[in-house]
C-alpha cells in the first residue's frame, strides 16, 4: 500500500505550517501575525495533522489484513479501497479543521491580541476572547481530543489482534510481522502521545505545553521519515557496518 508516501507528503506540510514562521520570528524583534494568517495557520494546521491520525490509523488496518489475512490482502486492499481509505482520511481531516475553525473565528477578540505560543492554535486564542469560553473548550476537546483517542484506540486493539494472531506463527514468520509494524508503532506513540496530552485535557496551560508542542509538530515529521528508513535492508546493512567501525 502507497500510504506511506501520503504519510510523507503530510509530514511535510505539517512541519510546513509552523517551522517557517517560527524561524522568521527568531530574526524579528516584533513578532507578528496577522489576524487571517493566523486563522489560515490553524485551519492547515488541523487539516493535516487530523489527516496524519487518520492515515496511521489506515495504516494500521492494511498491516492487520496483510498479517492476518495475507491469502486475501490482493482482494481486500485493491487500489479503489486504498485510495478510498486515502480520500476518506482527507476528508475527516478536512471536517475537523473546519469545525475546529468555525468555533474560534465566531468568537468576540478585543485585545491585547497577543497569544503566549509559537503559532496559532485553537486553545492560546480561546484565552484571548472577551467571552465565557467553557463551551467552546468543552466541543474543541470532544472534537480533537476525542479523534485523538479513538484513532489511538484503533491502534491498540489492531495491533493486540496481530500480536494474538501471531502466537500461531513460526519464529520467522513473528520476526517478520514484528519488524513490518515496528516502525509504524514507533512512529504512532511519537505522533499521538504528545496529540493526546494536548488535546485530551480541559484548557489549562502547562509550562511544558510549547516543548511538547515543538515535539510533535516539528520533531515528530523529521523522526518519521528516518524511522521508515531504518525498515530498508541496505540501510540496515549500512548502519551495521558503520556500528562495527
Amino acid at each position: 500500500m502507497k500510504t506511506d508516501s501520503y504519510l510523507s507528503f503530510a509530514d511535510i506540510c505539517y512541519s510546513s505550517v509552523t517551522a517557517p514562521k517560527l524561524i522568521a520570528d527568531f530574526f524579528l524583534e516584533r513578532k507578528t501575525i496577522s489576524f487571517d494568517g493566523c486563522i489560515a495557520q490553524l485551519f492547515v494546521f488541523h487539516f493535516v495533522g487530523c489527516t496524519e491520525s487518520f492515515l496511521l490509523t489506515v495504516m494500521a488496518y492494511d498491516r492487520y489484513i496483510a498479517i492476518c489475512k495475507p491469502l486475501h490482502y490482493t482482494t481486500i486492499m485493491t487500489g479503489c479501497v486504498c485510495g478510498s481509505l486515502v480520500m476518506a482520511s482527507w476528508v475527516g481531516g478536512f471536517v475537523h479543521s473546519i469545525v475546529q475553525t468555525l468555533l474560534t473565528i465566531q468568537l468576540p477578540f478585543c485585545g491585547p491580541n497577543e497569544i503566549d505560543h509559537y503559532f496559532c492554535d485553537v486553545q492560546p486564542l480561546l484565552k484571548l476572547a472577551c467571552t465565557d469560553t467553557y463551551l467552546v473548550g468543552v466541543m474543541v476537546i470532544a472534537n480533537s481530543g476525542m479523534i485523538c483517542l479513538t484513532c489511538f484506540v484503533v491502534l491498540v486493539v489492531s495491533y493486540v489482534i496481530i500480536l494474538v494472531s501471531l502466537r500461531t506463527r513460526s519464529s520467522e514468520g513473528r520476526r517478520k510481522a514484528l519488524s513490518t509494524c515496528a516502525s509504524h508503532i514507533a512512529v504512532v506513540i511519537i505522533f499521538f502521545g504528545p496529540c493526546t496530552f494536548m488535546y485530551l485535557r480541559p484548557s489549562t496551560t502547562f509550562s511544558e505545553d510549547k516543548m511538547v508542542t515543538v515535539f510533535y509538530t516539528i520533531l515528530t515529521p523529521m523522526l518519521n521519515p528516518l524511522i521508515y528508513t531504518l525498515r530498508n535492508e541496505e540501510v540496515k546493512n549500512a548502519m551495521r557496518k558503520l556500528g562495527s567501525r
